[in-house]
């Protein structure tokens, strides 16, 4: 089975009813049959951008349905290959949940991703310089 990485911004229009992308995000969750997996990280900030009801929804999901993205915390000792991916695109101010992702792209070989960062994502390299396969959902 095909997985697929999940960045911030699917979840926040997956969560919010009134945002522009809600639509596109259910209609390809909808028709998709790949397993989807993001860092806690991704979580957290997801959340932050959440109403209550929505940060609720989205935990419950992940909690409770296993069609839900699996979610992986970064050990400590990938920190330091974190460090190296904010410092190698400091032009654009890298945060933790996006160097997060591109560890776990290289950890695990999976390029497809989800997000609407796609000039970020569209420019990262991953190890052996692969690049993070946009998918197109909006």
């Amino acid at each position: 089975m095909e997985r697929v990485l999940v960045d911030t911004g699917f979840l926040v229009a997956l969560g919010r009813e009134r945002d522009p992308n809600h639509a596109a995000a259910a209609n390809w969750l909808a028709r998709s049959t790949a397993q989807l997996v993001t860092v806690t990280a991704v979580i957290v900030e997801t959340c932050h951008f959440l109403c209550l009801d929505a940060r609720t929804s989205l935990l419950d999901w992940l909690a409770n349905d296993a069609s839900a993205p699996a979610v992986i915390d970064v050990p400590p000792q990938a920190y330091p290959e974190l460090i190296r991916t904010m410092r190698r695109y400091k032009e654009r101010d890298v945060d933790f949940a996006d160097a997060a992702l591109v560890w776990l792209g290289e950890q695990t070989g999976n390029r497809g991703i989800l997000t609407v960062d796609e000039a970020d994502f569209g420019r990262f390299r991953l190890k052996g310089g692969g690049r993070f396969e946009l998918l197109g959902w909006r």
